[in-house]
């Protein structure tokens, strides 16, 4: 049985704090919402405010990129301004890591995503992110891989460089120090 997700009343209030100062530094990201409607839609979601402070302790730097209307709810991406250093240095999902036969990195991005409630961002998702400002200029993030992709062995990364979006692939099971995964989370 899975534990329940969920943070003691003080950390909730820690993260929540963390969220509002980053919200209010950052309207660029969000112009048109308000904070009240959602602290309140955290504060009633305390699973979903239990995976912002995992994002945040992986250095994610979570922040509210927008409100999908038809589904009511709020957007929140990883906003940190190169990949998260608590997420590097792993291979794509499990099944690349457990094709590599030597120096075996301790976890994948696929599994560590689901651990923390999240999702890879996916290429459309990690250009509109790039809307925003300039992200992953000195490092790379795993994407979201279309399964007719990765059932060729590769998986997509993406960083900025000389002010453009490059989308590449790699094989699954690599890995490297400046390559971890942006996530995205709704509320």
């Amino acid at each position: 049985m899975e534990p329940i997700k969920h943070l003691p009343s003080e950390q909730a209030e820690a993260i929540l704090g963390t969220l509002k100062t980053r919200f209010e530094k950052n309207m660029n990201r969000h112009a048109g919402l308000e904070w009240a409607g959602i602290h309140a839609r955290l504060k009633a979601n305390p699973e979903k405010l239990w995976s912002l402070n995992e994002m945040e302790k992986t250095d994610g730097e979570p922040d509210v990129v927008g409100y999908e209307k038809t589904a009511d709810t709020f957007v929140f991406f990883d906003c940190s301004a190169e990949s998260p250093k608590g997420r590097r240095s792993v291979c794509y999902d499990r099944e690349g890591l457990e094709m590599r036969k030597d120096y075996k990195p301790e976890n994948n991005a696929i599994d560590m995503a689901a651990a923390m409630g999240i999702e890879l961002l996916d290429e459309e998702q990690y250009r509109e992110l790039q809307q925003l400002g300039n992200f992953d200029t000195k490092t790379s993030s795993w994407l979201k891989t279309p399964a007719e992709m990765r059932a060729y062995g590769g998986a997509l990364f993406a960083d900025f460089r000389y002010g453009k979006v490059f989308v590449y692939h790699n094989s699954a099971p690599s890995y490297y120090s400046v390559r971890a995964f942006k996530g995205a989370l709704r509320v």
